[in-house]
């Protein structure tokens, strides 16, 4: 099914707050329409290898590429489903013209070819002989006056007739530029100069010398040329008659090749994608196929309404600028998963895609399917806790049914699976991920998986908390509390270890004092899985009043050093000393991001659920210790999280940062970054933090809460879509739900 987003849009407008008034004492922000970017691609006829030279939109919102092979046009082309650009046949005898260049003049389109420059608009009436037995370019303004070049000669036209001849000095005319507001002025860039040419008086005039000079465009608003080189780009004062400021060259890439001022915005295109350059400097950086058909930028021209065109070597891409809030933006994810991504309930991802293509895909299983599932489901509480809506009601007790059939389709007392999945032909096993970990369950019709790790673990608990605490739905409220008590009963019978199958404890399912104090103070699974331990006691403890989870807790914190475990400040974590065995040693070579998702997802039962206010008081000294620690990354969920505390100083602007620029798009597009000259390499560091700052979501690979934002380069080429449910829902639903994040105040 084919998204529609202003259907979609319009369904948000449907979502208001209702329920549960904020819980936490946090500075809230005001849902206020943000500009969301998104792209819709037209990819070049197959087999078509046409260069593609031109694209306008007129008047009319049609758009029209001129290809070295005649004219084109993109045909039903929609968000997330390319479309082609295919021959445009709408005037049926333009096949016969040799067209060289295309221009907008007075919104319609007039064309160059090797003998006149003519229109299909004004009853094609225009119609001028140009005199060039060879024209390269040409540029037009709203006065109808035409400047037209074969690279060497150039020709003013005006009033159907040549006016003007001359010749530029040493020729290789790269491009003609008309001024938009001043139809007396035209511009003209060869490799080393700049002229300007004056309609008024028929003078060609030199104003700039330099060097790898490639493309130009004028800024109306400021009276300025925008001028683009091998080497970044300057402007230059038409009023003043120089060079204003210094040559910019830290961008994401300084190889200009074309230069573009759309309304505030310069725009450039480069070989490795397109950037736009705003008022205040900031950049925003369109390259690969998230936004591109290829990253080799051909041209940029305005779209209809609010929204640019970027032609490529391989095609079209039209970027719309659209206003949304953040609930618009929730609502069209929340459709985005309910379509794609839920498998017998898991919060799955959509994979073994062919190139992007939606429908190649199926529903994939995952080593985590447990952990994905719970932040969704976790999710879906916060949005029922907020707005009251069935439909949250709905998912949350489809996701909670599939996380109950963990623990009962294997034989194992309170073990949860990691997953499961249907049987198919022969041993399909074979093609699941993980083949060993796959067994036979009793039923004839299913395997499950086993192997089950800690961060499935803690986010179990973490979700069947969240739900016992804020559902306010009986039946689905016990089952979460059940599930607490099956979960942890086990844990705390097997001496704090996750028994398989087989039994013997998981690789990471170990809580055990043995093990955890096993590892030097630094290395950092001591104090996670204290911390983990602590917090899914207490939330046992809190909810289902069984006095040997409260026991247990207070001996493993009084008796086995777990509360100063847990209270290590993050600064102490780091390598295991050279002394210290393998296996510290291995989990300790670098930051492990996994960890940050397991310690959040603790925090919510290890802050809510504390025992007394002193141990809470820690607690929160804690989580504020690891909060600034991760500040750099920006990661919306985290900082969200840290709301729990009731502390104003959570960057909540960095997180709504985080949810706005989130792209649209989630498919595993391959991103490179690490080519960029506008971001400042930081020397290999233990948290793996490679620039100064974080870049934006839209501009970095598809990932999930347990990665590192820090990494510039990545993806699977579209061979997987991921759900928002736990990459994006997951933070929304719970700032709506703490106070971080208002509803609109016009739904």
């Amino acid at each position: 099914m084919k998204l529609n987003l202003s259907g979609i849009l319009s369904f948000a407008l449907l979502a208001g707050a209702c329920g549960n008034p904020a819980p936490t004492a946090v500075v809230s922000y005001a849902d206020t329409a943000f500009t969301q970017d998104y792209s819709v691609k037209y990819v070049a006829d197959e087999g078509q290898q046409a260069e593609f030279r031109r694209v306008y939109v007129n008047r009319d919102g049609k758009v029209q590429v001129l290809a070295a092979d005649g004219l084109k046009h993109p045909s039903n082309g929609h968000f997330l489903y390319p479309g082609h650009v295919t021959e445009d046949r709408s005037y049926r005898f333009m096949s016969a013209k040799q067209l060289v260049d295309m221009a907008l003049c007075r919104g319609e389109l007039v064309y160059l070819d090797s003998r006149v420059i003519f229109s299909n608009a004004w009853s094609g009436r225009l119609y001028i002989e140009h005199q060039l037995a060879s024209p390269t370019a040409f540029a037009a303004n709203d006065s109808l006056e035409f400047l037209v070049t074969d690279g060497e000669q150039v020709h003013f036209l005006a009033d159907h007739a040549v006016k003007w001849k001359g010749q530029v000095p040493g020729g290789k005319v790269l491009q003609l530029i008309g001024h938009p507001t001043d139809h007396s002025q035209f511009f003209l860039v060869t490799p080393e100069s700049l002229y300007r040419f004056s309609a008024a008086t028929n003078q060609l005039e030199k104003i700039h010398d330099g060097s790898g000079f490639t493309s130009a465009d004028v800024d109306a608003r400021n009276n300025q040329l925008i001028v683009g080189t091998s080497d970044g780009y300057f402007r230059y004062s038409l009023k003043d008659g120089q060079v204003t400021g210094a040559l910019q060259n830290k961008l994401p890439w300084p190889h200009i090749g074309l230069v573009k001022v759309i309304g505030e915005k310069y725009w450039f295109g480069t070989d490795r994608g397109a950037f736009a350059v705003r008022q205040d400097g900031k950049i925003d950086y369109y390259a690969g196929k998230r936004w591109l058909p290829d990253d080799q930028v051909t041209d940029i021209a305005s779209g209809a309404g609010q929204s640019v065109l970027l032609l490529t070597k391989g095609g079209l891409a039209n970027i719309h600028f659209k206003q949304m809030t953040l609930l618009d933006k929730a609502m069209y994810y929340e459709q985005q998963v309910r379509e794609r991504h839920i498998r017998n309930g898991f919060n799955a991802t959509l994979t073994g895609m062919k190139a992007g293509d939606l429908s190649t895909g199926y529903m994939g299983d995952s080593d985590n399917d447990g952990l994905w599932t719970s932040l969704y489901l976790a999710a879906q509480a916060f949005r029922y806790a907020t707005t009251g809506e069935q439909q949250a009601l709905d998912n949350c007790m489809e996701s909670l049914d599939a996380m109950a059939r963990l623990y009962d389709i294997n034989p194992v007392p309170g073990f949860p699976a990691r997953s499961f999945e249907r049987r198919g032909k022969g041993d399909t096993r074979t093609v699941l991920s993980d083949p060993e970990r796959w067994q036979l369950a009793d039923h004839p019709d299913w395997y499950w998986k086993a192997t089950t790790s800690s961060d499935e673990v803690i986010g179990h608990v973490f979700a069947f908390g969240v739900i016992a605490e804020l559902v306010d739905h009986n039946d689905t409220r016990e089952k979460a509390i059940r599930l607490i008590d099956t979960l942890m009963g086990h844990i705390v019978k097997n001496d704090y270890y996750l028994v398989d199958y087989d039994g013997q404890p998981t690789t990471w399912g170990r809580w055990n004092p043995e093990y955890v104090n096993g590892f030097p103070t630094n290395v950092g699974d001591r104090k996670l899985n204290s911390s983990n331990i602590i917090a899914m006691l207490q939330t046992a403890y809190h909810f289902t009043g069984k006095s040997i989870y409260k026991e247990k807790a207070f001996d493993l914190m009084d008796n086995h050093g777990y509360l100063e475990n847990l209270l290590r400040p993050m600064a102490e974590i780091g390598e295991a000393p050279e002394d210290a065995d393998d296996w510290s040693r291995m989990l300790s070579g670098a930051w492990n991001h996994s960890d940050d998702e397991m310690y959040f997802a603790g925090y919510w039962g290890l802050y809510r659920y504390a025992f007394n206010d002193t141990l809470k008081a820690k607690y929160k000294e804690a989580i504020r210790d690891h909060w600034e620690a991760e500040r750099p990354e920006k990661e919306g969920a985290w900082n969200i999280f840290t709301a729990i505390t009731g502390t104003a100083d959570f960057d909540r602007d960095e997180a709504i940062w985080y949810l706005q620029e989130y792209p649209l798009d989630l498919i595993q597009w391959t991103v490179q970054n690490s080519h960029r000259r506008d971001i400042v390499l930081l020397p290999p560091n233990f948290r793996t933090q490679t620039t100064e700052e974080v870049l934006p979501p839209d501009e970095l690979k598809i990932s999930r809460h347990n990665s590192n934002r820090f990494i510039l380069d990545g993806g699977d080429d579209g061979v997987a879509e991921n759900s928002a449910g736990d990459i994006w829902l997951f933070p929304y639903w719970m700032g709506r739900y703490l106070g971080v994040i208002d509803a609109p105040a016009n739904p």
